[in-house]
């Protein structure tokens, strides 16, 4: 009796153990992100440093792409688990196919923080001006950027070539050495140059009248995990929306983001106030689908509009904490 009752002491205490061991027990999520150093795609990097996503028991391994179609292809591949930045007709395209991905955020609405440059002593004042031989950079195929070239495109009627030209960097040395005329870039990436009057603006996101309001930017995750631990992805948009509420609340975020992107505090701060508003970058502002869809149709990104099941299906978004 007496070995019964301490035997059962000790199972008790194993088992408390081993609950406060699972509890601590950090769950591991690969992220692949787009553009590194951009303000909209720096929340989990940024969270990271906070400790924040540590408080939600997540580890995460952050990769980061060359752009939009590199970062959905990891994600449908399996090798990441979540997806930052991923233009949103792009991945509807890629879901209608039958591509394990579903989304589970707003990374977000509108693309006025996307704009085109030229070097500064281009003839071209505005993308208008864009000619049959001029050449226009997007980064990479079903990117967000690939649907404003295109939108470009379609407004203003350009016979003009849209250019793959994947990441800032490798645009602003193709427009530098003449390989492009018209490059793309998302700050804080080339502010520098344009304070220096090296590069000149000639058109952004927003001059696609379609794209304003739209969600054009996505999270989404890898739809194979997602199903069998939803509970990991509910926590990780739980830490994200956190972070994000955190980035434009103490100014420690900005310190971080400095020492992230290698930019002034000047640049830092006009990064954060002139293009990136909060409210575009809510998580849970999933909005104008179907002129997306519209759009992506037009573009060929998709065959036919989702039905309204499959919109259910592609969209799930974990719900905010009350």
């Amino acid at each position: 009796m007496h070995f019964g009752r301490w035997g059962r002491h000790a199972l008790a205490l194993a088992m408390v153990a081993a609950t406060a061991t699972g509890a601590l027990a950090d769950d591991n999520l690969k992220l692949a992100i787009g553009q590194r150093g951009n303000w909209e795609t720096a929340v989990a990097e940024l969270g990271n440093r906070a400790g924040i996503f540590k408080k939600h028991n997540l580890s995460l391994e952050l990769l980061y792409t060359a752009g939009a179609g590199e970062t959905l292809q990891t994600i449908i591949s399996g090798a990441a688990d979540i997806g930052i930045g991923v233009g949103t007709g792009g991945a509807m395209g890629a879901f209608a196919k039958g591509a394990p991905v579903r989304a589970i955020g707003n990374a977000t609405v509108g693309s006025n923080d996307l704009y085109w440059y030229v070097k500064a002593d281009s003839s071209l004042k505005n993308i208008k001006d864009a000619t049959e031989k001029t050449t226009i950079a997007y980064s990479t195929a079903g990117s967000s950027t690939n649907m404003i070239v295109l939108g470009f495109v379609k407004t203003f009627d350009l016979k003009s070539k849209p250019t793959k030209t994947g990441s800032p960097p490798a645009t602003l040395t193709a427009v530098m050495s003449d390989q492009v005329d018209v490059g793309w870039a998302a700050p804080p990436f080339g502010l520098k140059e344009i304070e220096e009057g090296k590069i000149r603006i000639i058109g952004r996101g927003g001059d696609v009248p379609s794209m304003r309001n739209q969600t054009v930017r996505l999270l989404i995750a890898n739809a194979d995990r997602l199903k069998k631990e939803p509970a990991v992805f509910a926590r990780f948009m739980d830490a994200y929306r956190e972070t994000l509420d955190w980035m434009y609340s103490d100014p420690k975020a900005l310190d971080y983001y400095k020492d992230f992107s290698g930019i002034s505090e000047n640049l830092t701060k006009k990064t954060m106030s002139e293009f990136y508003p909060k409210d575009v970058l809510d998580p849970d502002r999933i909005q104008d689908i179907d002129s997306v869809m519209a759009d992506a149709v037009s573009s060929k990104f998709l065959p036919a509009p989702l039905s309204k099941e499959q919109v259910a299906e592609f969209f799930q978004v974990p719900p905010k904490k009350k």
